[in-house]
């Protein structure tokens, strides 16, 4: 999976968010030197919870269409994410919290260091407008596009507009596996990496207009996705972290819905994908309680 992911696109603004949250590592744990007491981390049997938002960024790929009255695909479509403006009311107002593109995890710690966790990743999938791709294939439909087809195609919308935006949904189940590699005496700060794995199905509402088709507005299960996760999380007070993790995989969707329902008419498509996420959570027990052990050395 590891050379598939070397496709282009802009990190600039994940960088930036990346330095910055290194920079606020290394002032906590300049502040945390002084105390003498040393918080064991015990997390094995506690729940986490995490929401945040993501950045995506897909590989080009090929999109078969079969209809009644067409059969067709496009080679080596481009595509990009669909980022909403930041605003208190887009990104923090209750009833519109799913409206960006999303994160939710909610994890188990079955050993201080491995966690399995069950995640929902809200991205949205845009075919780049106007785009010229080869196109090889039929159209009987009736009007301008009927034809037979060989060679360069430009993706008009009156043609065809291809968006996965009520999103590009991937739910899924990662196993997680934890290393410290700061923990602050003062017990407000842990640093840690972390790497995991996950597999799980694609759950769109793909909104596609295809000629003068009715265009479909259902969920629907369209594949499967599998996924390798990295990253830094910093836990501060022993409950609440910011965690900052790149996540590359591969999808494959061999059922998309193309028209409303009644109408023949699917959709094949498989991409990598990069994915990079912020998120915020906390870390809670339940039926016991972590312990403290104090030491009189001095960790200065």
């Amino acid at each position: 999976m590891q050379h598939h992911c070397q496709y282009k696109y802009k990190f600039s603004s994940g960088l930036k968010a990346f330095k910055t949250f290194i920079v606020l590592n290394i002032a906590v744990i300049t502040y945390g030197q002084t105390s003498t007491t040393f918080y064991t981390d015990k997390k094995k049997g506690q729940i986490y919870v995490a929401w945040g938002w993501n950045r995506g960024f897909y590989s080009k790929s090929n999109i078969q269409m079969r209809g009644a009255d067409y059969d067709f695909t496009l080679y080596k479509v481009k595509a990009h994410d669909r980022p909403t403006p930041f605003s208190y009311h887009n990104y923090l107002k209750f009833n519109r919290l799913t409206i960006p593109q999303t994160n939710f995890r909610l994890g188990y710690f079955i050993k201080d260091n491995i966690a399995v966790s069950l995640g929902f990743d809200h991205m949205k999938y845009v075919m780049d407008q106007n785009q010229v791709v080869t196109m090889k294939g039929t159209i009987d439909h009736a009007g301008s596009f009927k034809g037979v087809y060989n060679g360069d195609k430009t993706l008009t919308s009156d043609f065809l507009r291809f968006e996965h935006t009520n999103g590009l949904n991937y739910i899924n189940i990662e196993g997680e596996r934890f290393a410290k590699l700061y923990h602050s005496n003062s017990n407000k700060l842990i640093v840690s990496w972390f790497a995991g794995a996950g597999i799980g199905f694609l759950f769109p509402r793909s909104d596609v207009k295809l000629m003068d088709y009715d265009r479909n507005d259902e969920f629907h299960v369209a594949g499967y996705g599998i996924n390798l996760t990295a990253g830094l999380q910093s836990t501060f007070f022993k409950h609440f972290f910011i965690k900052i993790e790149n996540k590359c995989g591969f999808i494959n969707m061999p059922d998309i819905n193309l028209h409303k329902k009644g109408i023949f008419g699917r959709g094949k498509q498989s991409f990598w994908f990069d994915e990079l996420d912020g998120m915020i959570g906390g870390t809670f027990s339940f039926g016991h309680k972590r312990k403290t052990k104090k030491t009189i050395e001095n960790y200065n």
